[in-house]
């Protein structure tokens, strides 16, 4: 597993109380945790809520991004998921990360001060060369989309 350096500027005091750390050896993203100053927020049915993560990154890699995906326990069990699907920290940006959590759910949700709510993975990243053509390559799908190659 290749290894980037990322320098992390810690905001909020949870992060006194809890370590920034891969849960496993091979855990891919690194758990977010809600940094808010009253002991827990709700969410409604429907609503968002953008609740800070503590934490600001210097990604020393300028072809790596940091992208903020949902917890699969928080999604399936609570419906609470990252709100635009994923969250993208481009390599330049130095602010505090946010995470725009929005409830799936019927049911209100909380979310308590230090809780788990998101994880941080770190990819490549490629920015396209615009090469504008009359005419795109053709292929044996064409333009087809949606459920155009069958739903099995």
């Amino acid at each position: 597993m290749r290894k980037i350096d990322v320098n992390i500027k810690f905001l909020h005091e949870v992060w006194k109380e809890n370590k920034l750390a891969y849960a496993t050896e091979h855990s891919a993203g690194l758990d977010l945790r809600a940094c808010i100053e009253t002991d827990y927020l709700e969410i409604g049915p429907g609503e968002k809520a953008a609740i800070p993560a503590g934490v600001a990154i210097e990604i020393l890699e300028p072809s790596v991004a940091a992208y903020v995906f949902s917890r699969s326990g928080l999604g399936t069990k609570d419906g609470l998921t990252v709100s635009q699907g994923v969250g993208v920290i481009d390599p330049d940006y130095r602010g505090e990360i946010k995470v725009s959590l929005l409830n799936t759910s019927d049911k209100t949700r909380r979310i308590t001060r230090g809780q788990r709510i998101a994880q941080l993975v770190f990819m490549p990243i490629f920015q396209a060369v615009i090469n504008p053509v009359e005419e795109l390559g053709s292929t044996d799908r064409g333009a087809g989309g949606f459920g155009s190659t069958g739903k099995n």
